[in-house]
């Protein structure tokens, strides 16, 4: 059977007037909408056991929210993923400044990051594919970045409903680059209640332990012995209550897993999340060397998500596959540097069963 074209349909419009379409996508097995305003994966739904499907991805029902008050929900993230410390760093001996907007730091790419951007947006079709092409492009010094930074990011719904992430990006002028999507899960659907009881496996055997302000110490750190050994299946909330100071800093989970496999030419399988509940399951694989694994601590009961429930602390994780946090400030982790003449490419794909 032929992948069905994308549907495309208006969402709403920006304070200045600017429109924000959604697209519908169905293949596989799964179903997903997008929009053009941060490239936000406004739902995904997979079956269950019993073939009943459910959105597993958190979300809101207008544009609204999303520009008021979203953390992220489903958004493209960049140019820089996670934290850079101070907002600054140095590549080729000048200094750069980046809007600080999580305490002293820079977080996502900062006040005015791509999940605020919208994408220029085209649908596909390809074999038994069917997906959808973003583009954007980020202008020198957009957010104290150097260099015209041009991005292109396709989602693919294969055959199989596996859901892929295919990142490109260019630049004119030496830079630094670290995508990711910001999906948070919950296998028994959004506003289920909490993902605590999820089993969650992560082939990573190091970390990278934060200060108070959960900028990585540059220590890369065993998971043995601590609450971050995911090595074996274990659920989400069996280690959440240890007294541990690194749980302390994050109020849960939201730290660099190390990941085994590191920099991949392929998407290599790391992780495995699993609702018992549902019997749904997430298998992720990356090319990326890290995954942040956030427990959802700051959701705080007030937002209101895409079934009308509140969405409160624990409710969903995310796994963002990703370069370390704070990359351009510690030589010694893997190099997230951009220069004319290359191309960054980073790939993800999400495959689901029940």
């Amino acid at each position: 059977m032929s992948p069905v074209i994308p549907v495309k349909e208006l969402f709403g419009k920006l304070a200045d007037g600017t429109e924000v379409h959604r697209w519908s996508l169905a293949n596989g097995g799964t179903r997903m909408t997008v929009l053009s305003y941060g490239g936000i994966v406004q739902s995904l739904e997979i079956p269950d056991r019993n073939g009943d499907y459910a959105n597993v991805s958190l979300g809101f029902g207008s544009l609204e929210e999303y520009v008021a008050s979203s953390p992220y929900f489903g958004a493209l993230i960049g140019r820089f993923g996670n934290r850079i410390a101070k907002g600054r760093y140095t590549l080729d001996g000048e200094t750069h400044e980046l809007p600080v907007n999580d305490g002293e730091n820079s977080l996502h790419g900062g006040t005015g990051g791509f999940d605020k951007r919208v994408w220029d947006v085209e649908p596909f079709t390809s074999g038994a594919d069917a997906g959808l092409v973003l583009t954007y492009t980020s202008a020198d010094g957009e957010m104290g970045y150097p260099g015209t930074l041009t991005a292109k990011v396709t989602y693919t719904l294969t055959a199989d409903g596996d859901w892929r992430i295919d990142y490109e990006a260019t630049t004119d002028k030496a830079t630094v680059v670290n995508l990711t999507n910001h999906v948070y899960w919950n296998l028994a659907g959004e506003g289920s209640g909490s993902v605590h009881d999820h089993e969650l496996e992560i082939a990573a055997s190091r970390y990278t332990p934060v200060d108070s302000g959960l900028i990585p110490t540059g220590e890369l750190a065993e998971v043995a012995g601590t609450p971050f050994d995911f090595r074996r299946t274990k659920t989400v909330g069996e280690d959440l209550r240890v007294a541990d100071q690194q749980l302390l800093y994050a109020q849960g989970f939201d730290h660099n897993l190390v990941l085994d496999k590191g920099v991949t030419a392929e998407p290599k399988h790391f992780a495995t999340l699993k609702d018992p509940a549902s019997g749904r399951t997430l298998k992720i694989a990356t090319t990326e060397p890290g995954v942040q694994f956030y427990s959802g601590n700051f959701l705080d009961g007030t937002l209101v998500g895409t079934a009308g429930r509140i969405y409160r602390q624990g409710d969903a994780l995310c796994l963002e596959t990703q370069h370390y946090p704070d990359s351009p400030n510690q030589p010694e982790f893997p190099s997230t540097l951009l220069h004319p003449g290359e191309t960054y490419r980073s790939t993800t794909v999400h495959s689901f069963n029940a």
